[in-house]
C-alpha cells in the first residue's frame, strides 16, 4: 500500500521528487540534529492522487492521525486542547521552489476554545489572539477563498480607529474585536462559521494547499519557469513555534552569503515579535540580521553556526527561515538559495577557492542566462539624473520604464508596446502577472526576502525594495515621492545595483562584463568603478574561461557582415556558422535580381550575373578577412525569390493606375508578368534555397565564384581564408549532388586560372527538412558536412508558420500546456530533437568523421545546447550576442556529463 506520509525522521534532501523541496530539506535538517520542530509531510503522490481523483486518498486520513499522535506525545500537547493546546502549520513545498505561488496556513487548531488555553499556556492574551486572527484570516482566503483585501481593510481600519502605526502597537482587546470582525466576514463571504473543529482545519487546510497547486498564478510561474505541471506539491505539517510572543521572540530570513552580491558575511532580515509570513509578505521593514546579535546574542550565535554546518553541508547558498521562541532558536525551513546573476558567478568561484567545489561543479552553479543579463547595459553614471530616493538594492540590474500600479496596467501598457515598471506598496503573488510583463519592481515596504525581491531574483528582473520616503496611493493612482506626484504612465528608471530611483529616462552604456567580453579582462577592469564590480569580472573571466577549456563543442557565430564577423570573434566566435547571403541583395541590389528575373535569354542573364559577381566577391573579401584562420559557413541563396521583387499587388496596382492615365512603364509591365509567373501562395515552402539554385540557371554558380575569387585575393595576400560552401534546403541527394557537380566545376576553374588551391573548399548542406533528416545516410554521400537549420526544421516538423502562429494561438497552447515553451525558442527535443538526432546517426553510418553542426538560433539557447552535446555535434552557431552564453552552456554540458559518468 502507498505510504502518503513521512515524518521529518524518515526523509532525507535526496528525495524532492517524493516529498517536496521543503519538506526533502526539513528531512535532511532534522537528520543533523538541527533545531526542527517536530511534523510530517505529506507526500507529492497524495497530490497527484487528489488531482486525478478530484479527493483526498482515503488511507492519508488515517496516516495524518497516527503522524499527529506521534508529534502531541512528543510534545505532551494535544491538537485543540483547551489549556496546552498543539497548534500546527500547513505549508506547501513543490520539488522546484516557487517562492509565494502556493499557500501556507499557520495556527491550525486554534478556536474559541483553545484561543483561552493559548493565552493560559503563553500567559499573554495579546499573542493568543493575534495568533487567532492570523489564523482567520489566512484561512478565510487560502482554503475558503474568501478575497484577502478584506481582512486587510479591517486590519488597517482598526489601527486608524485605535490609532495603533503597525499590527504589533494593537492591544489584547483590539485583537479580541478584530476576531469577532473576521469571523463575521467569514460568516458573511462564505455563508458558513469558522470551524472551530481542530481536525476540520487542518483537513479543509491540506486540500486547500493541494488546491493551490493549480492556481492561475502557479501555472503561470511554472510555464515562466518551464515547471512541469504534474509533479504536484508535497504539504508539510509542522508544530507551530511562535515568533510573536513578545521582544524575546522573532522571526526572520537569512541567507550565508548575500543573494544579491555572493559576498561571504551576515545576511538576512529579522522582525521581532512577529510570524515568519510578516517577513516574506513585506508589510514591516525589517530589520538587519545583524541587529539580532543586539537583541539575543544566544540565539544569534547558534544561527550563525547553523549557517555555517548547512553551506557546508550543501555546499552551496543556503536560504534559511527561522523563528526565535522566548530565547530558543527554531530552523523552520532551508534551501538552495536563489541569487542575482552577479551573485552566481562570485559565490561559485569562491566556493572553489573554499575547495568545497571543484571548477567543473562552479561552472554547472552559473548559467548562460545568467551570464545574458551581466551582459545587458547599465545606466551611464555619468548622465544627468534626478534622483527621487534611495531603497534597498533587491535585484541587480538598469530598468527604465512607465509607472504601473496594478497587474492591468502593466500587461495593457506592454501590449501597447510600453516598458513598464510596477510600483506597489508590497508585492504579494498575485502580482505576478505584472512582474513577468515589467522591467522592473519598486515597492515602500519590504526587505532583501521579501515576495518582490526573492520572486524579482528568480526571474532576474531589477528590483529595488523597501522605500519608505514612497507613498503608493493605488485608488488615486498616485505615487509621491520627494515632493513629487507622480502618476501611472510617468516614467522612472531604477538601478537594481544602487537602489537609486531617479525621475525619467537614464542613457545606458555597456556593462562592464559587455567590455570584458568585447574587449578583454584588462580593459574591463579599467572600466570597473569599484572592487565589487572587479572581483565579478574575475569570476566571470574564471567561470569562462574553464568552460572553455572543458567544452567539446566549438562556438560559431551567425554572421552575414564583416562587421557583424568582427564583433562574434571579439565575442570568442570560433568561426562562422551561418553567413546569409540573401542579406547581400537586399536595398538598391534588389535591382540586380530584378534583372536576373527578367532576363531574356543565356546572354542577358550572364551579363545580369556578371555585375553581380564584383559585389559578392566584395561582401566575400570582407568576412572572411575578418574571420582569417576561422571556418567561415556561406549560405547560397536561401529566400523565396519574391522577398526579392515587387508587392504583387502593389506593382498591379501601379501599372493599372499608369495604364489608365496615359500608358505604364514597358519595364513595369515585364516585372508585372514576371512576379505574376512566380507568385506562390505558399513561398515558404516553394521556390527557394537549392529549388531556387536549380530554377535559375547560374545563380548559385556566380555564389560560388565569388567565394572562390574572394578565397584567391586573400591568400595571395597571405591570408587564410577558411571558406565552407552550404547549399540550403536540400531534401534529396540528387539535387544537392547536381549542386555539387557545378560547384567543383566552379572551384576547379578558378584554382587553374589563379594557380592557388582550391580543392580544399568543403561543400556540405543544411538539414531542415524532415526528409533530409531521415535520408541523412544517403545525402552523407554527397555533403562534407551537415548544418541543422532548426529553425525551419521547427517550422516543417510542427507544420507551423513561426510568422503565423505565434501570435496567433501560441498563447492558448501555453495555456493549455499543449506546449511548455516555443519550440522556436527551445528546441523541441521529442519531435525536431529526435530528427535532428537521425540525422546525426544517418550521416556518421556513411561518413564516420563527418563534421556537423546547428545553425538555428537554437544554438544561442542553453537548454538547446546541452541536447546539441548530447547529440554529439560538432558546433552551434548562433547570434554574436549569445556567443558568450553558448560558450559557457557548452562547457556546462560537458563538465556535467563528466560528473554524470565518474
Amino acid at each position: 500500500m502507498t505510504t502518503y506520509v513521512y515524518r521529518f525522521s524518515d526523509g532525507d534532501k535526496d528525495q524532492k521528487d517524493l516529498l517536496g523541496g521543503k519538506g526533502a530539506n526539513l528531512a535532511e535538517m532534522t537528520r543533523l540534529g538541527l533545531p526542527v520542530p517536530p511534523g510530517f509531510t505529506i507526500t507529492t503522490e497524495a497530490c497527484r492522487a487528489y488531482m486525478r481523483d478530484g479527493r483526498l486518498p482515503a488511507e492519508l486520513r488515517v496516516e495524518v492521525t497516527l503522524a499527529v499522535r506521534e508529534i502531541e506525545d512528543t510534545l505532551g500537547r494535544r491538537l485543540g486542547d483547551f489549556h496546552e493546546p498543539l497548534l500546527v502549520s500547513v505549508r506547501s513545498g513543490a520539488k522546484f521552489s516557487m517562492p509565494g505561488m502556493m499557500e501556507t496556513v499557520l495556527n491550525i487548531g486554534l478556536n474559541d476554545a483553545s484561543v483561552k488555553g493559548l493565552t493560559e499556556f503563553s500567559g499573554d492574551e495579546r499573542f493568543a489572539y493575534d495568533s487567532y486572527r492570523r489564523l482567520i484570516q489566512m484561512f478565510g482566503k487560502t482554503v475558503l477563498g474568501i478575497d484577502g483585501e478584506l481582512f486587510a481593510h479591517a486590519l488597517d481600519e482598526k489601527k486608524r480607529t485605535v490609532g495603533a502605526a503597525t499590527d504589533v502597537d494593537l492591544l489584547a482587546q483590539h485583537l479580541r474585536e478584530l476576531v469577532e470582525e473576521y469571523k463575521e466576514i467569514v460568516r458573511r463571504e462564505s455563508g458558513r462559521e469558522f470551524p472551530q473543529h481542530p481536525r476540520e482545519q487542518l483537513d479543509m487546510a491540506i486540500e486547500a494547499v493541494f488546491g493551490s497547486w493549480n492556481t492561475d498564478r502557479a501555472r503561470l510561474y511554472r510555464r515562466r519557469e518551464r515547471i512541469p505541471n504534474d509533479l504536484g506539491t508535497a504539504v508539510n505539517v509542522v508544530s507551530m513555534v511562535f515568533g510573536n510572543l513578545g521582544e524575546t521572540s522573532g522571526t526572520g530570513v537569512c541567507f550565508t552569503r548575500d543573494p544579491s552580491t555572493g559576498h561571504s558575511g551576515v545576511y538576512g532580515d529579522y522582525l521581532p515579535n512577529a510570524q515568519g509570513e510578516d517577513v516574506v509578505a513585506g508589510i514591516r521593514n525589517t530589520l538587519q540580521l545583524a541587529e539580532l546579535e543586539l537583541l539575543d546574542p544566544t540565539s544569534y550565535a547558534e544561527l550563525r553556526q547553523a549557517m555555517r554546518r548547512l553551506e557546508t553541508h550543501y555546499r552551496d547558498l543556503c536560504d534559511i527561515e527561522f523563528t526565535v521562541e522566548r530565547g530558543k532558536l527554531w530552523l523552520l525551513q532551508t534551501r538552495v538559495g536563489k541569487r542575482t546573476a552577479a551573485a552566481a558567478f562570485r559565490i561559485a568561484t569562491e566556493l572553489a577557492d573554499e575547495h568545497l567545489i571543484t571548477m567543473d561543479e562552479a561552472i554547472s552553479r552559473c548559467t548562460g542566462a545568467q551570464l545574458g543579463q551581466l551582459l545587458f547595459p547599465r545606466f551611464d553614471p555619468d548622465a544627468e539624473r534626478v534622483l527621487l530616493t534611495r531603497a534597498m538594492p533587491a535585484s541587480p540590474g538598469a530598468a527604465v520604464g512607465e509607472i504601473v500600479l496594478d497587474n492591468a496596467q502593466a500587461l495593457e501598457r506592454t501590449a501597447a508596446g510600453a516598458r513598464v515598471v510596477l510600483v506597489r506598496r508590497e508585492t504579494n503573488p498575485d502580482d505576478l502577472q505584472g512582474m513577468i510583463a515589467a522591467d522592473g519592481v519598486l515597492t515602500a515596504r519590504g526587505g532583501k526576502t521579501s515576495h518582490a525581491a526573492v520572486v524579482a531574483r528568480g526571474m532576474g528582473k531589477c528590483a529595488v525594495v523597501g522605500a519608505d520616503e514612497l507613498l503608493v496611493d493605488h485608488a488615486a493612482g498616485e505615487v509621491r515621492v520627494a515632493g513629487r506626484t507622480l502618476r501611472a504612465g510617468d516614467v522612472i528608471a531604477l538601478d537594481g545595483r544602487t537602489g537609486e530611483v531617479f525621475l525619467g529616462d537614464v542613457p545606458v552604456v555597456d556593462s562592464p562584463v559587455m567590455v570584458y567580453i568585447a574587449d578583454g579582462l584588462e580593459a574591463g577592469l579599467a572600466a570597473a568603478e569599484d572592487d565589487e564590480t572587479r572581483s565579478l569580472l574575475v569570476a566571470v573571466d574564471r567561470v569562462l574561461t574553464h568552460a572553455d577549456e572543458v567544452r567539446r563543442m566549438r562556438v560559431r557565430a551567425n554572421a552575414d557582415t564583416a562587421e557583424d564577423a568582427r564583433r562574434a570573434r571579439a565575442r570568442g566566435a570560433e568561426g562562422i556558422g551561418l553567413c546569409r547571403t540573401e542579406h547581400q541583395f537586399l536595398g538598391d541590389r534588389k535591382r540586380y535580381l530584378e534583372r536576373l528575373v527578367l532576363a531574356d535569354g543565356d546572354e542577358e542573364r550572364a551579363a545580369a550575373l556578371a555585375d553581380l559577381l564584383p559585389l559578392q566577391r566584395a561582401d566575400f573579401v570582407g568576412l572572411l578577412e575578418a574571420m582569417d584562420g576561422l571556418p567561415t559557413t556561406i549560405r547560397l541563396l536561401d529566400p523565396p525569390l519574391h522577398e526579392f521583387l515587387p508587392d504583387l499587388t502593389d506593382l498591379a496596382v501601379r501599372v493599372a493606375v499608369a495604364e489608365a492615365t496615359g500608358g505604364a512603364d514597358p519595364h513595369d509591365v515585364q516585372l508585372l508578368a514576371a512576379v505574376r509567373h512566380m507568385h506562390e501562395q505558399n513561398p515558404m515552402l516553394g521556390l527557394r534555397g537549392v529549388r531556387l539554385g536549380l530554377k535559375l540557371p547560374g545563380l548559385f554558380a556566380l555564389q560560388v565564384r565569388a567565394i572562390a575569387e574572394a578565397t584567391v585575393e586573400l591568400r595571395r595576400a597571405g591570408r587564410d581564408p577558411q571558406p565552407e560552401i552550404m547549399v540550403p534546403l536540400v531534401g534529396s541527394v540528387r539535387e544537392l549532388q547536381i549542386v555539387r557537380e557545378e560547384a567543383l566545376g566552379v572551384l576547379a576553374e578558378v584554382g587553374a586560372a589563379s594557380g592557388v588551391r582550391l580543392d580544399d573548399v568543403p561543400i556540405g548542406c543544411m538539414i531542415e527538412l524532415p526528409r533530409a533528416a531521415l535520408t541523412a545516410h544517403r545525402i552523407a554521400e554527397e555533403a562534407d558536412f551537415f548544418s541543422f537549420g532548426t529553425n525551419d526544421l521547427t517550422q516543417t516538423t510542427w507544420g507551423f508558420s513561426r510568422d503565423d502562429v505565434e501570435g496567433a494561438f501560441f498563447a492558448q497552447y501555453l495555456e493549455n500546456g499543449v506546449l511548455t515553451i516555443s519550440p522556436f525558442e527551445t528546441l523541441d527535443a521529442d519531435g525536431v530533437g529526435a530528427l535532428v538526432e537521425a540525422g546525426v546517426t544517418g550521416g556518421r553510418a556513411t561518413k564516420p568523421g563527418l563534421k556537423t553542426g546547428v545553425c538555428g538560433e537554437h544554438g544561442g539557447d542553453p537548454e538547446s545546447i546541452h541536447f546539441f552535446h548530447d547529440v554529439g555535434l560538432d558546433y552551434v552557431s548562433c547570434s554574436p550576442f549569445r556567443v558568450p552564453v553558448a560558450r559557457l552552456e557548452a562547457g556546462r554540458a560537458a563538465a556535467s556529463r563528466e560528473d554524470a559518468t565518474a
